[in-house]
């Protein structure tokens, strides 16, 4: 019954999808609809999170989701190599192409990944995993959300002052501007292949016992399909394809843009931040500039992504609403507030600071994911030897 329910569920937002389609200047956002929901089916199948899966290294030696992760950024990064190089077959630093997650590298970028990065131990998990975790009924994840939003409130009313000391004239590092499409492409999965075995180095596998090999009835393999968790590879490689598949035909993916957007046009209404934000509308990544919700492509991805995450919480029988306590609210809004921040203040997230920043070769993203890595070792080490 819940897997009929989920199909119903599949088939009426992709209606709708298909009359976004047919609406003036419906494509963009038909195709963010259906992306998202993608995106998020494979997140919740898989438990694609980037905390998560680097908790499990770290706490217990498993890297098969850190390397799923490593395979998302791999898979695209050589489609952006592609699409990219086509559009500009002579990459410069004077002409990054547009909507590319590019920033600021600074000691700014630092600190926001390093704070993002606590937050996520605090909570459990990044933004985009809260999307999903909270289509399964968790209840830190819709504090964590909120805090998110307050956490954008607070990077508003701080960036005018970073962007002066430090951002304004700080370097976007495009490294196909450095090395040309091939050598950054080289350089940056050459990085992932010794990262790859430095994980994968003393990872003991688990003997297989021996089993009885049959053929499952197709009834069989579409239970299995929904009620078993997908391996943490076919999750990285799915992500990876919407994330080249987002490039493609839109923008480069990002789960915040709708959060930011909405914090600030309420901000602006009652004057609680700054008129003017400066230079941060010229920098490309999770914008924050009002839109029109029904025909906003951020909107509609992110509806995808939870309508998504539900169907397949639902039809695996994953779904199961949890009553929220004091604890959980403390911490999801203390631990979002601070994610929030990070992800304002890097101008994205895992997704769109961390995953389409590697993925199109800016150095912002991999500073990030270095002071974001930092912050979750240090993290879970505090919290086991003082809180566990």
């Amino acid at each position: 019954m819940q897997q009929k329910l989920s199909l119903i569920l599949a088939i009426v937002i992709s209606v709708f999808a298909f009359y976004l389609s047919t609406i003036p200047n419906g494509n963009i956002p038909s195709f963010a609809l259906l992306c998202g929901l993608v995106f998020g089916v494979a997140m919740q199948k898989s438990r694609f999170c980037f905390y998560c899966h680097l908790r499990e290294w770290f706490e217990d030696g498993d890297p098969r989701g850190a390397l799923a992760l490593l395979l998302a950024i791999a898979v695209g990064l050589i489609g952006y190599t592609v699409v990219v190089g086509s559009w500009q077959p002579v990459p410069t630093i004077s002409n990054i192409p547009p909507d590319i997650h590019a920033g600021p590298v600074s000691e700014v970028l630092v600190l926001a990944g390093f704070v993002f990065g606590l937050g996520m131990v605090i909570t459990e998990s990044c933004i985009s995993a809260h999307w999903y975790h909270l289509s399964e009924g968790s209840s830190i994840s819709f504090f964590a959300l909120i805090g998110t939003g307050v956490g954008f409130f607070v990077g508003f009313n701080t960036w005018n002052a970073l962007y002066s000391l430090r951002i304004s004239d700080a370097p976007i590092i495009w490294l196909p501007a450095y090395f040309g499409y091939g050598g950054a492409l080289a350089l940056q999965l050459g990085a992932i292949l010794l990262l790859s075995v430095f994980l994968w180095r003393g990872f003991a596998k688990e003997e297989s016992e021996e089993r009885t090999v049959f053929v499952p009835s197709f009834s069989q393999t579409w239970k299995r399909l929904w009620q078993n968790q997908w391996s943490y590879w076919v999750g990285g490689l799915i992500i990876g394809l919407v994330g080249v598949a987002a490039i493609i035909r839109m923008k480069p993916l990002g789960v915040t843009a709708t959060i930011a957007s909405w914090t600030r046009e309420i901000s602006n209404r009652f004057e609680l931040i700054p008129a003017r934000l400066n230079g941060l509308d010229g920098f490309a990544g999770c914008g924050s500039l009002p839109k029109h919700f029904w025909l906003n492509q951020d909107a509609l991805l992110l509806l995808g992504l939870v309508v998504g995450a539900f169907i397949a919480s639902f039809a695996g029988g994953n779904f199961q609403f949890q009553k929220p306590t004091l604890k959980d609210a403390a911490l999801g809004i203390v631990g979002g507030t601070m994610l929030g921040w990070g992800a304002m203040t890097a101008l994205g997230c895992t997704i769109g600071a961390l995953l389409s920043g590697t993925q199109a070769g800016a150095l912002s993203g991999w500073l990030f994911a270095a002071s974001m890595l930092l912050a979750i070792y240090g993290g879970i080490k505090i919290r086991n030897r003082f809180f566990g």
